[in-house]
């Protein structure tokens, strides 16, 4: 669940700054992007990796937003589409002109996939707030799919 991860991500941050600090009881914040990314994740629900497939077979768009040297080394996301992070916006808004012509639907559910679930996180939060109130993002991203689907 999202609240045990966040809980997670805090104790964590919490237990390395305790590593590295001279007093071993003083805490530093966790980062921006780490509040940035809870909040994008609050209005979002998550995919988890044993669940895409009954999402795709539902009818859910899955964009896979890795780069090209990411995808050669770490493989395909079968049934995904591909549209990189610096245009997924454009690609996926149903008001755009140079939408894909799978994002015709702002009701249809948008799942999108990074490498490790966090960019998807941000540019899910993005597409709900240019109308697509159904999107969001596959936890742990491609490689939490990949250890799932190869356990």
């Amino acid at each position: 669940p999202p609240a045990l991860v966040t809980i997670a991500l805090q104790q964590s941050l919490t237990l390395l700054v305790m590593r590295r600090s001279s007093t071993p009881t003083t805490a530093i914040q966790p980062s921006q992007i780490a509040r940035v990314l809870e909040e994008s994740r609050r209005n979002l629900d998550r995919v988890e990796p044993a669940g895409l497939a009954a999402e795709m077979a539902a009818g859910a768009l899955v964009v896979d937003t890795r780069s090209v040297a990411h995808r050669e080394a770490e493989g395909a996301l079968p049934g995904a589409i591909v549209i990189e992070r610096t245009v997924l916006e454009w690609r996926v808004d149903p008001t755009s002109p140079d939408r894909v012509p799978e994002a015709d639907d702002p009701e249809r559910r948008v799942i999108v996939v990074c490498s490790d679930g966090y960019s998807s996180s941000l540019a899910a939060e993005t597409l709900q707030r240019l109308g697509l109130p159904r999107a969001t993002d596959l936890v742990g991203g491609y490689r939490a799919w990949s250890a799932w689907v190869h356990r």
